[in-house]
């Protein structure tokens, strides 16, 4: 499969998506433990408009992190929406406040990395890019293009 040649071959991964999978159950205020809530300010001290969701399995796609080999999301995780850098994120941490991973929509597709720009010209001449997703788990990074 060229995918995965392309994991392989290049730092960034890329999966071809036509929308944004991050969502977040819309259940009323949550308040997520504080062990959380401490671990992500540490994280993002400069985020704002943070609103705290449970993850729902049953009825929220969140992307396609299993295929990348990135531990998958289940009912006693939270998700938390918020803006930092003038871009939207969703960050997923476990009731004990381990940071499972983070996505964000890119609206400026020329800050991927040349790999991916370069992967492709090569592989999808005359594609237009029509939206970019970040995920970010741990210490590896993909790209849903």
């Amino acid at each position: 499969m060229k995918l995965k040649a392309f994991f392989a071959a290049a730092s960034a991964a890329f999966v071809i998506s036509c929308s944004s999978p991050y969502q977040a159950t819309d259940t009323g205020v949550i308040i997520a433990p504080a062990s959380t809530q401490e671990a992500f300010l540490v994280q993002y001290p400069g985020s704002t408009n943070v609103v705290w969701s449970y993850y729902d399995p049953n009825t929220v796609i969140v992307n396609d992190w299993e295929l990348l080999g990135w531990r998958a999301l289940d009912a006693n995780d939270y998700v938390v929406r918020f803006d930092m850098d003038g871009e939207n994120y969703h960050a997923w941490y476990d009731a004990d406040g381990t940071w499972i991973g983070t996505a964000c929509v890119i609206k400026d597709h020329n800050i991927l990395p040349n790999t991916i720009h370069s992967t492709i010209q090569t592989n999808y001449p005359g594609y237009t890019i029509a939206s970019v997703n970040r995920e970010i788990e741990k210490n590896r990074m993909a790209y849903e293009v």
